[in-house]
């Protein structure tokens, strides 16, 4: 069965994020999006942890959740949750991101017990823990050999692996003797698997994608996630799948163009200046305007650390689609400034009514299917979209970037600015 996963996400307890993020709304627009997966997010959390237990319940043998009488959602739920770890290397600060799967309640009370004792838990969905990134490691796998951590947004600038102030040049430095136990990296929205293929020393961990949202709404939730096609719906082949980098039940992973993530070029927001790597480096990644550092892109931290060309693919690795949250192409199309508004909602929910959820219409959907419930221009923007006509003005030092929809024939329809209409969005969840 094919399995659409977002493993990444934040309840109501994390830092700037919805108060109404809670799991009957997480499960509701789950539904809406074509999610059959998700996490639960922040089970570190002690009163998310209570909420978790009252909405979900075990589903037999599996390892995952439902929600309780709820038989129309069939949504299933992974025990999830994100912590950061700071500590010092070679006389260096390291605030590092970090994602943890976990099999059953059991597992998860074992290991909070454990995480405890290096920070506060309840302070935040994603708690600060003064431990190293190997001593995080060695807590989780010595509760469960089936827990799994792997790197957060692992090119963010900040709070990451691989970040530009912050992180490592490898993960094997991050995580020492305990990266025998680490099977996947998150690639985070500012860049995708072409980019992380171009580093020969990461071929021997599974790419993730995954929203990080924290907020339920569709343009957030699934925005970024993982197709499997699985001969069971348990944890434990999820996990299998990522460990032993299986291409033929990890088929794909959905992204957003990697120039939409807020980090994409080197910049500063401050001064609207932003750079390609080549132009960066010409300025020393000095700001022209007022003289101080840039903001390193992703797309720079990946050149600076790749040993293949840009155009280089790795062979057997799963592949990747990139697509635009469906409220985000319509509210472009009909040129409203929020994918909120009433106008975006009615196409929207025809769209969804006809075709099942948000997935099955950007991705499975025929031009000709779509026409006949919405116009003709719209339609041929969605299947545009899903056949990558769709150019990004690169976002930078947190500000998203510029979606702009390559279609000749639909050179009369306004495309408003992405950057704009962001902005006046709750854009907390960026990291």
């Amino acid at each position: 069965m094919r399995v659409i996963a977002d493993l990444h996400i934040h309840g109501r307890y994390s830092r700037a994020t919805s108060s109404q993020m809670n799991l009957l709304e997480i499960a509701r627009y789950s539904k809406i999006k074509g999610l059959n997966l998700v996490g639960t997010g922040d089970f570190t959390q002690p009163d998310w942890l209570k909420e978790i237990k009252q909405t979900l319940t075990p589903v037999a043998d599996t390892g995952l959740l439902r929600v309780v009488d709820k038989p129309d959602f069939q949504t299933r739920f992974m025990l999830t949750t994100e912590v950061c770890t700071i500590f010092d290397y070679k006389n260096s600060s390291k605030k590092v991101h970090h994602v943890i799967l976990a099999p059953s309640f059991e597992v998860v009370e074992q290991l909070n017990e454990r995480l405890a004792r290096f920070g506060d838990l309840a302070s935040d969905g994603r708690p600060l823990l003064n431990m190293t990134a190997p001593q995080l490691v060695e807590e989780v796998m010595a509760v469960s050999n089936w827990n799994m951590v792997f790197p957060a947004h692992a090119w963010t600038p900040w709070f990451s692996l691989f970040g530009a102030f912050s992180g490592f040049d490898s993960i094997d430095d991050c995580y020492q003797d305990m990266t025998k136990h680490i099977f996947a990296l998150e690639t985070g929205l500012s860049s995708d698997p072409a980019m992380n293929w171009r580093l020969s020393s990461l071929d021997r961990f599974t790419l993730l994608s995954n929203s990080d949202c924290h907020s339920f709404w569709p343009w957030r939730i699934g925005r970024e996630a993982n197709v499997f096609e699985l001969t069971q719906f348990t944890y434990n082949q999820v996990i299998d799948t990522i460990k032993t980098h299986d291409s033929t039940r990890l088929k794909f992973t959905i992204e957003t163009d990697p120039a939409y993530g807020k980090y994409h070029w080197t910049g500063h927001r401050n001064c609207k200046i932003s750079y390609p790597p080549a132009e960066a480096i010409k300025f020393a990644n000095i700001c022209p305007v007022c003289r101080r550092r840039l903001t390193k892109g992703v797309e720079q931290r990946v050149e600076e650390l790749a040993d293949r060309p840009s155009d280089f693919k790795r062979e057997g690795a799963p592949t990747f689609m990139r697509l635009l949250p469906l409220s985000e192409i319509i509210s472009a199309f009909v040129g409203v400034d929020s994918p909120s508004t009433q106008t975006v909602w009615n196409k929207y929910y025809a769209l969804i009514d006809t075709f099942g959820d948000e997935y099955s219409v950007l991705i499975d959907a025929p031009q000709e299917a779509l026409a006949a419930v919405v116009d003709v221009s719209l339609a041929e923007t969605i299947v545009k979209v899903r056949e990558g006509a769709l150019h990004v003005t690169p976002g930078y030092d947190g500000v998203y970037g510029q979606l702009v929809l390559d279609a000749p024939s639909l050179s009369n329809v306004k495309i408003k600015s992405a950057v704009k209409r962001v902005q006046q969005l709750n854009m907390s969840d960026f990291w």
